[in-house]
């Protein structure tokens, strides 16, 4: 809601006498809100948006503008940089609940939609999603906050509507297995090596009950089970008959990674938890 006032003046003879100041108010005709389909993102991941602009005024709008900053901050080094990447061919509209052609996309950094109406006692609907970039912080308390301004010459002030989505909270998890010598005489020792990576923002702890489980073939004897480098006599079944090794619930556990943003550039980088259990025997 916006006031407005107004004077008038009446003049003759060099003088001027002033009118009373009038005072009106302008009401908002249109009310708009923002969300996100889901209220985290993961690295690489997509957000869908939503934007509801309502016009409860017997008038339409017309060539409206939306303008969405795409989450822009600046980093220490004052480089201006955005988290999301709009994916342009995803853009809908949609006019009491039908859908119109796709308004024009005029700008992508910041996104800039042109040519978006709203009925007279109607309704505009705007759904569009957009990627996580090397902007995005995956740690645990990472979040974008994006916010798109409705402008166009109806209207008396921009409106302004923002949605907020954190980093997902969970393990990312990766794992190698490699065998040495790949080459080996029979009744000779083998080493199987398993590193667990974990790229999320949270660790695999021992309540996450992790398992590990393999079958070697040819099965292995007088076998040797380290972690870390750490020689393991528990924690840990094998059946030298069929070869099936099962790593107990709760003994392996992930460090989350460690996350780290670039000043200059802000760019993240992931350096993942690891965890290497090895597995020597003889064939």
């Amino acid at each position: 809601m916006a006031t407005f006032y107004n004077q008038a003046a009446f003049s003759y003879n060099g003088n001027t006498i002033n009118s009373n100041i009038t005072t009106g108010e302008i009401v908002q005709s249109l009310t708009a809100d923002k969300t996100s389909l889901l209220p985290t993102y993961s690295p690489n991941g997509v957000v869908t948006y939503v934007i509801n602009i309502t016009n409860d005024s017997n008038s339409a709008f017309t060539d409206l503008t939306v303008t969405d900053d795409l989450g822009v901050y600046e980093t220490a080094e004052g480089q201006t940089v955005y988290p999301l990447d709009i994916m342009t061919e995803s853009v809908k509209y949609f006019i009491n609940g039908e859908e119109q052609p796709a308004p024009t996309v005029t700008a992508e950094q910041p996104l800039t939609l042109y040519g978006i109406d709203i009925p007279a006692e109607g309704n505009a609907v705007i759904v569009y999603q957009a990627r996580a970039n090397s902007f995005a912080s995956p740690a645990a308390d990472g979040s974008i906050t994006n916010t798109a301004v409705i402008s166009g010459a109806a209207l008396t002030e921009d409106m302004t509507v923002s949605a907020t989505v954190t980093a997902v909270q969970q393990p990312v998890i990766s794992m190698v297995k490699t065998l040495s010598p790949t080459t080996v005489s029979e009744n000779s020792q083998v080493t199987y090596s398993f590193t667990v990576y974990n790229y999320g923002n949270t660790e695999v702890a021992a309540t996450d009950n992790a398992v590990i489980t393999d079958t070697f073939t040819p099965a292995l004897r007088d076998i040797t089970v380290t972690m870390n480098g750490q020689t393991k006599t528990t924690g840990y079944s094998y059946d030298e008959g069929s070869g099936l090794l099962t790593t107990s619930e709760g003994v392996i556990t992930v460090p989350a990674a460690t996350i780290s943003q670039d000043s200059v550039t802000g760019e993240y980088a992931v350096v993942p938890g690891t965890v290497v259990i090895t597995v020597t025997g003889t064939i």
